[in-house]
């Protein structure tokens, strides 16, 4: 099946869409990309998205308001993404819509009783006639589960070793792993969990130290010229999220845009510039990711394979090498995958095993009480042909 996955992360900085090809089932499922490209939310739209995020400045008409302007972008994002392949939409089967993510409710205990991931499908839908499959959460969260990370039952079809224990871990604005047992090993089961702030201290801390001038701290610029707070950095690991045991999740809801001020006047109270601010917090992130392995990795890790934004940035590259330490620290593109548009990949993979009644989650990934079948189905145009083509 042709097949456009569509993602958009916490970062909320634009939309990564992907033609993909998804054929076979598991644990045979082959997928790759066509054609990928990085669809730009508008001026100021990231800014909208962020401030309707938060509790104290988003209003239930903005809310509503963005649910249809953002169906109305990422269906040209498909349109843009398919008008530079080979094939026109009548040829393409589904999309696999995430949509948004603007609130994931993690209560006190650690479990998720509600998510909210914005994105009209039936605009999708309407504007391409291709038949739309989205809102992949709640289902899990219904049956028990956490309803992430969903890229790790993905992870768990296409990226496990012969012989090695791997961590697949991302960076975006929250940083998430997977852990995965290599395919000789046919009892152990793989783990996954949000380890904690990605990128989005770092670039919370950018935005508001440069009023809004940039947005994240290109190739750690500035934090390689800052010096490393060792005492500030033990006691902003003591927060209470890196000791719950996994399954757990977490998003801009707990590591926000007010906790990055207070990050910031906290650092200026100890005497620290903005360098160094973000040298620290750079750390945080890349030491929670470590203690997160020393902590919770079913087995030692003998490979990592980094994905998301943060793979760019220079300091978390090197803190990691070392904190990771014997284990092979790579990227996707080392595996023959394309890191940008892996959860493009993802959603298209999800969209293809929903459209065949197939589970997109595993208990041991999620916490839910069994395996799920993610997701909702609007009917484009091409709906009948497709059910027709592909069950009778």
């Amino acid at each position: 099946m042709r097949i456009v996955g569509l993602m958009s992360g916490t970062s909320a900085d634009g939309i990564d869409a992907a033609l993909c090809e998804v054929t076979g089932e598991p644990p045979d499922i082959r997928a790759r990309i066509i054609h990928a490209i990085a669809y730009p939310y508008p001026e100021g739209f990231q800014a909208r998205i962020l401030n309707a995020s938060q509790p104290d400045t988003g209003r239930v008409d903005e809310l509503c308001k963005l649910h249809f302007r953002l169906g109305e972008l990422f269906a040209a994002a498909v349109l843009a993404v398919i008008e530079g392949s080979p094939f026109n939409p009548s040829e393409v089967d589904l999309i696999g819509l995430h949509g948004q993510t603007f609130w994931h409710n993690v209560e006190p205990d650690g479990r998720v009783s509600a998510t909210l991931q914005l994105t009209e499908a039936s605009i999708l839908a309407e504007r391409t006639g291709i038949t739309t499959v989205s809102n992949f959460r709640p289902r899990d969260i219904a049956a028990g589960g956490q309803g992430a990370p969903l890229t790790a039952y993905i992870d768990w079809l296409l990226l496990r070793h012969p012989t090695k224990w791997r961590a697949v871990q991302n960076i975006g604005g929250i940083g998430n792993v997977t852990f995965l047992p290599p395919l000789s090993d046919t009892t152990a089961q793989p783990s996954a969990f949000d380890t904690g702030p990605g990128n989005a201290l770092i670039d919370s801390i950018m935005v508001q130290l440069t009023a809004g001038a940039q947005t994240y701290d290109e190739d750690a610029r500035l934090a390689l010229q800052g010096r490393i707070d060792e005492d500030w950095l033990h006691e902003l690991l003591l927060h209470p999220y890196y000791d719950i045991k996994p399954p757990k999740t977490t998003g801009r809801e707990l590591f926000s845009k007010a906790m990055a001020a207070d990050l910031i006047a906290e650092g200026q109270r100890r005497g620290n510039n903005a360098s160094s601010i973000l040298a620290t917090i750079t750390t945080l992130t890349a030491q929670s990711i470590a203690d997160a392995y020393d902590r919770f990795a079913p087995a030692p890790i003998e490979e990592v394979i980094l994905g998301g934004g943060g793979r760019h940035n220079a300091l978390m590259l090197d803190l990691l090498a070392g904190l990771l330490r014997p284990a092979v620290v790579m990227t996707h593109e080392d595996v023959g995958m394309d890191s940008d548009n892996k959860e493009a990949l993802v959603f298209a993979v999800l969209a293809h095993e929903s459209w065949h009644a197939r589970p997109g989650t595993l208990p041991a990934l999620t916490g839910g009480l069994h395996p799920s079948v993610l997701g909702q189905i609007t009917p484009g145009q091409n709906y009948v042909d497709l059910i027709r083509r592909t069950f009778c």
